[in-house]
């Protein structure tokens, strides 16, 4: 990160890129270990749901079936009745744990990421050991900051969704309705990608500044301007590898279309190490991207500042300055 304030505010889609990698590789071992300790369980349990909600789901389509071909008001009905409810509730409740285990993975993985890149930038000195005794404390900010998010988030989505199935009653049936249905949820779409950028940038917030929650979406939102297409570019492309790695996983791997055994675990292999190293390079990309942000709109933050509010989490509370001049980005 060896960038001058002109240059990292110049900074477009592959400069970033290349820019993220350059962090990667330069701390290789810190990154290693991190990696190993949350995102690779992260991918796991990401994948594993995948294999095991399609197999509960179709075991529960499987004796609804044999229940639509049995005759009611028989003990073989009530015995398979009850049973398909006992797997409905197993169902959900492996969902319940699953989103469980996910948020509080992403949300450690996303604290020891933004942690460590903001202690090479301070030429602070990082271990692993210090980075886990941190990341506890940063996880509790990012824990309001994703509260608040998911709730915007959920009213957000509740009220597009019910506008547009109200139309959807009222006016699909002629050629006008249809294009202002279209039109809306093309709208939608903006909508929720804007959100989950925002989202995105104010985890980064939480971490690197005095605030969090509501404050850290307002000041995501502020820091956003001015760099909106270079972080809709990547939310695409990330979002574009996700779904990439899901869908092949899912057709090769759970639903089998390959019959052959070794292409499948080979598949199902390659689908988790490209997974780990995507959900690595997003949350370091989503870091420069701050970085960037913060030069753009001439509200950087010097190596000494940061490196008192990082303080903060190691129980040494030394507010951050503000309206501070951006030093040098540099490796250590």
């Amino acid at each position: 990160m060896e960038r001058e304030q002109e240059e990292l505010q110049s900074l477009g889609f592959f400069g970033i890129i290349k820019e993220s990698f350059k962090i990667i590789f330069s701390k290789r071992k810190i990154f290693s270990q991190i990696t190993l300790a949350l995102i690779l369980p992260l991918s796991f349990i990401f994948l594993a749901h995948i294999q095991v909600s399609q197999l509960l789901f179709f075991k529960i389509l499987d004796h609804e079936q044999t229940l639509d071909h049995t005759q009611k008001d028989t003990p073989n009905y009530s015995n398979l009745s009850d049973r398909i409810n006992s797997e409905w509730i197993a169902f959900w409740l492996f969902k319940a744990a699953y989103f469980t285990f996910l948020l509080i993975l992403s949300l450690l993985s996303t604290s020891a990421v933004v942690y460590t890149i903001a202690c090479i930038y301070t030429a602070k000195e990082i271990t692993f050991k210090k980075v886990m005794s941190v990341v506890p404390k940063v996880w509790k900010r990012l824990m309001v900051t994703f509260l608040w998010s998911f709730f915007i988030l959920l009213v957000y989505n509740i009220v597009a969704i019910g506008l547009i199935t109200l139309l959807v009653v009222l006016i699909a049936s002629n050629v006008i309705g249809i294009v202002i249905i279209v039109l809306l949820l093309i709208l939608y779409l903006m909508g929720f990608v804007y959100l989950s950028i925002v989202w995105q940038l104010a985890s980064v917030v939480s971490v690197l500044e005095d605030v969090y929650g509501i404050q850290a979406m307002i000041k995501s939102k502020t820091l956003i301007k001015g760099k909106m297409g270079v972080a809709i570019g990547f939310f695409i492309l990330l979002f574009t590898c996700f779904v990439a790695i899901a869908f092949v996983f899912e057709d090769f791997v759970v639903f089998e279309m390959v019959p052959d055994l070794g292409i499948r675990i080979g598949v199902g292999i390659l689908c988790f190490l490209f997974l780990v190293k995507v959900i690595l390079f997003a949350l370091v990309v989503q870091t420069v991207v701050y970085f960037v942000c913060k030069s753009y709109h001439h509200q950087n933050i010097d190596k000494s500042a940061l490196s008192d509010h990082l303080e903060v989490y190691l129980g040494d509370y030394v507010r951050l300055k503000k309206d501070v001049q951006l030093g040098e980005l540099d490796h250590v």
